[in-house]
């Protein structure tokens, strides 16, 4: 039994997400909620929440499933849409520049 979560479009780059997801791959929930809580990075609320909400998917989806034995199954980000912008620049130029966005995905289930 795996339940996902998905949250996608979040507005930081896909490298500085990865850092935090990497941490709570193939923990257990309780210890990757614990982890992301005292992660010192802008993106952990974010991660901890689609954490949150794939544990709930996994509880509707089946009443029998004892939340403490889920573990991280799978915990990835992929790069989004990015949002090309320009920066005025000396001598009326522009500088180019890409605001880069991020899909997080976290599946949770049974360790087997």
């Amino acid at each position: 039994m795996v339940a996902k979560a998905e949250a996608r479009y979040i507005r930081i780059s896909p490298q500085k997400a990865r850092l935090v997801v990497d941490l709570i791959r193939g923990q257990r929930a309780g210890d990757a909620i614990t982890i992301l809580k005292t992660t010192n990075k802008r993106i952990a609320p974010a991660v901890e929440k689609v954490l949150r909400s794939a544990i709930a998917n996994a509880e509707n989806r089946n009443t029998d499933v004892d939340v403490d034995t889920l573990y991280v199954k799978a915990a990835y980000v992929n790069e989004g849409p990015r949002q090309k912008r320009i920066r005025p620049a000396p001598m009326g130029r522009a500088y180019r520049y890409q605001r880069r966005t991020s899909h997080i995905v976290v599946a949770v289930g049974d360790k087997e």
